[in-house]
């Protein structure tokens, strides 16, 4: 019986070193990198495609990337207690070593498509896998432009500190990119009004990341598989750090927008104002620069997304 339980203690603790190796393994060693390519891409020069990504980079690109000195130079992207550690957004202005002044089109295109740097680096929130090949040009167009948003900047945010949980996460190939797949996209028609507003809604813009159940489950690739789908509750972050729950905008009569008129959903997107006059949290970025017609389309759209009965306002309260 003494050797039995002799040779349990020895495959315990060889279990034991095993998991302080993988562990140390995790912690220590660096993040994986991945192989930079570039994508072919047409960038534009006509003033309507640069409206186009104005438009983007406006809603998209400045909640993450806007620093104080008003460009897209970087900022505190997470709290200190987040569980996957302290990340900071990157520097994205035109400056040769601290932002993408140096990135050729074809790696600013897989770059947002993919999230993976002229580095090899990962940066999973610069990701528009549905984005359409036009408009990802006319985004790059506006990253090169004299818009003042891009212009270099000093800035030179510091590396992230990721947290053991997002370390193991990627190291174990659980969250990593999904390079292959990248394919052609055609931009629908605006003429077809709730197929262009399905495009704006979860291709152009994250709505339906915001406003799904949680960031950790949702879909980037086919944004209707996401749980949730633009039922709300999902916990965003305001620029100060404050949570608070999105709102169920699939056409719930009680919960969400089924008591709401085109107008007063259009006033709401575009200025932050809502039907009873309260203003929406600063986590909801105004769509100022989207087009009357362009917020029909993706009030039409979701007309058609299936009715969730999720009471958000109560979920708050807690």
């Amino acid at each position: 019986m003494r050797k039995v339980f002799k040779i349990l203690g020895y495959l315990l603790a060889t279990l034991a070193l095993l998991l302080l190796c993988v562990a140390a393994w995790v912690k220590f060693t660096p993040m994986p990198t991945y192989a930079p390519k570039s994508l072919p891409v047409v960038i534009p020069t006509d003033s309507a495609a640069l409206a186009v990504g104005r438009k983007i980079v406006e809603v998209e690109c400045t909640l993450c990337h806007l620093g104080d000195d008003g460009k897209l130079s970087g900022r505190l992207f997470s709290k200190p207690d987040d569980p996957f550690g302290v990340i900071w957004s990157r520097n994205i202005t035109q400056h040769p070593n601290k932002g993408i002044g140096t990135y050729t089109d074809g790696e600013l295109a897989y770059l947002l498509r993919t999230g993976v740097t002229r580095t090899g680096s990962w940066m999973p929130y610069m990701l528009l896998p549905n984005l359409s090949d036009e408009h990802l040009g006319a985004l790059i167009a506006y990253l090169r432009s004299d818009a003042p948003l891009v212009q270099p900047s000093e800035s030179d945010p510091p590396p992230a500190k990721y947290s053991f949980l997002a370390k193991a996460l990627v190291k174990f190939g659980l969250f990593a990119p999904k390079v292959q797949e990248i394919k052609p996209i055609e931009t629908p028609p605006a003429t077809d009004k709730v197929a262009y507003g399905k495009y704006l809604a979860t291709a152009m813009l994250s709505c339906f990341k915001c406003h799904s159940a949680s960031f950790e489950t949702i879909d980037d690739f086919t944004p209707e598989n996401s749980p949730g789908f633009f039922g709300g509750g999902n916990k965003v972050d305001d620029p100060s750090f404050n949570v608070v729950l999105s709102s169920n905008l699939t056409m719930s009569k009680d919960f969400g927008l089924g008591q709401w008129t085109e107008d007063q959903f259009r006033l709401a997107v575009q200025t932050g104002q809502r039907p009873d006059g309260r203003i929406l949290s600063p986590a909801m970025p105004r769509f100022a620069a989207f087009s009357d017609d362009d917020i029909s389309a993706i009030w039409a759209y979701l007309q058609t997304v299936p009715v969730l009965e999720n009471n958000v306002q109560a979920l708050q309260a807690k």
